[in-house]
């Protein structure tokens, strides 16, 4: 099954990006305005964009403090139903920062729209760097 893997360093504390990735504020700094989540394990996140004419329903699966946040999309998107998506922290001991390991897998094939939100994802990756290491980039997507 085909997967989007990203990497990318991020100088700042696992505490800084874990907020970042767990929390409306975080969320709506770096990815959309339109976001309703709680940081707990099997609540529902939903993620709005384009005024609603698409949306993202996450459960989430898995939350370890300023380590681990897993997720199951469980719709409104075809393609994305049923695909996990995974944010790991990894302390960088000698230098106080992050490294994220993101991947977003259980996808059913490599299509245009695969290839498009792997892009997405990536430019993502940098805004969130961006937010977590003081920056101001602002949510990619207004709503």
């Amino acid at each position: 099954m085909p997967e989007i893997l990203h990497e990318i360093e991020i100088e700042a504390p696992p505490e800084t990006v874990f907020r970042a990735i767990t929390t409306e504020a975080g969320f709506m700094e770096w990815w959309t305005l339109d976001v309703e989540t709680t940081a707990e394990e099997g609540s529902i996140a939903t993620f709005g964009f384009y005024d609603r004419s698409t949306v993202f329903r996450m459960r989430i699966d898995e939350l370890v403090r300023d380590r681990l946040v897993r997720w199951t999309c469980l719709g409104e998107v075809e393609e994305w139903t049923g695909t996990s998506l995974l944010f790991e922290l990894i302390e960088d001991e000698a230098g106080g920062g992050t490294v994220l390991r993101f991947s977003h897998t259980g996808w059913r094939a490599v299509t245009g729209f695969f290839r498009q939100c792997n892009t997405t994802w990536g430019a993502l990756m940098y805004r969130l760097r961006d937010y977590c290491e003081g920056r101001t980039p602002g949510a990619l997507f207004p709503g």
